[in-house]
């Protein structure tokens, strides 16, 4: 069961890089004026994002989706901090706990079948 736990987030993690990072390539290629390789690049990273998702070993799709929801909000928010040099306040730490509780919840309570 541990080893499941450590993959599942370990796999979350990786979606999150990819997507928030595909993302932030993108808003730099357009917003920043950083050109078309940068989009292409976020581009890329979008679909890798979209590829590790379905290594998660649950099969329900709309139970990763969901769950990956609260590993997405509380990775904007880290790579905001050591990207952008955001700083969140104790609303947006407080909303990202209970982001992750729900992950937990969601991925991790035990089910009966």
């Amino acid at each position: 069961m541990r080893v499941d736990v450590v993959r599942s987030l370990a796999l979350f993690v990786l979606a999150a890089v990819a997507e928030i990072g595909g993302a932030w390539l993108i808003w730099q290629g357009v917003r920043e004026h950083r050109g078309v390789a940068w989009i292409g690049a976020g581009i890329a990273a979008l679909a890798a994002y979209g590829f590790v998702a379905t290594l998660q070993d649950d099969a329900h799709f709309g139970r990763i989706l969901a769950a990956y929801g609260g590993i997405f909000v509380a990775g904007s928010l880290a790579w905001g901090i050591v990207v952008d040099g955001f700083e969140p306040d104790r609303y947006d730490y407080l909303g990202s706990a209970i982001c992750l509780l729900g992950v937990a919840v969601i991925m991790f309570a035990p089910r009966t079948a």
